[in-house]
């Protein structure tokens, strides 16, 4: 699943410099014999005075201009590595719930405040840990050309998920899942039951028939660590447009 990012731009302001000076207005030959009144000789009007409209430097311009994109770039920053994070759907896996070439938005701020629940759609990193632990360093952690995985969670930390005649069953109860659209789930390799350990989820593709999950060995349990956050919005193509529901199974119990 790709991502991309957009980043917005400040405007610029034009500077112009001049101003006018009035004429001097044209007066007679002063002689020795001045016009008097009773108040003394009559002095000449004073000329009239435009003040010089205000000009910018062009440097000024540019500081404004300078400091308007940091600016921006600091709060896009900010909002995708805290907030939120649009991805583009690369692969086949949760169709037809997502297609590829299709756009969601990625929440990363409330999963800081609230675990991972069964049937949430999210998006993680597939790294593998050294000596298959969370709290250890990741391979490949510099690694860019690592592509994350968009998936349903089925099994939180301490559920037992069986497959089972096509069917997925949790905790002993089996889901109701009507956004597989009928696919059987087949296991990937000999193992068809696993207890999902702490800090990790067992997820799977709403396409079964076309996904690797938790149920192969490439993927296995994965480490909440290396999720990057919870699909929330379908926003393009606009005709897609809408929010990612979290369904609910009231049957199923919660983890011993």
């Amino acid at each position: 699943m790709g991502h991309e990012n957009d980043a917005a731009s400040g405007g610029s302001a034009a500077s112009g410099s001049g101003g006018s000076v009035a004429e001097q207005p044209h007066s007679p030959e002063v002689t020795d014999n001045l016009d008097t009144d009773q108040h003394g000789p009559t002095a000449p009007s004073e000329p009239g005075y435009t003040p010089a409209p205000v000009t910018r430097k062009p440097l000024g311009c540019l500081v404004e201009i300078a400091e308007t994109l940091i600016l921006t770039i600091i709060i896009f920053w900010l909002i995708q590595t805290f907030v939120a994070q649009p991805y583009r759907v690369e692969q086949m896996s949760m169709e037809t719930t997502l297609l590829p070439n299709q756009y969601v938005l990625v929440d990363k701020l409330t999963p800081r405040f609230d675990d991972y629940s069964r049937g949430d759609i999210v998006v993680f990193n597939p790294v593998q840990h050294v000596d298959d632990q969370c709290s250890s360093a990741i391979d490949d952690q510099g690694d860019s050309s690592i592509t994350p995985y968009i998936k349903r969670v089925i099994g939180e930390p301490g559920d037992m998920v069986t497959l089972q005649g096509g069917d997925v069953y949790v905790n002993g109860v089996k889901l109701d899942e009507p956004y597989v659209h009928g696919a059987a789930t087949e296991p990937l390799t000999d193992q068809t039951s696993w207890t999902v350990e702490p800090g990790r989820l067992f997820v799977m593709g709403d396409n079964r028939e076309n996904s690797t999950d938790s149920r192969s060995d490439q993927i296995g349990e994965v480490c909440t660590g290396d999720v990057i956050g919870r699909a929330v919005v379908r926003y393009w193509p606009l005709d897609t447009i809408g929010i990612l529901q979290t369904p609910t199974y009231p049957d199923v119990p919660a983890a011993n």
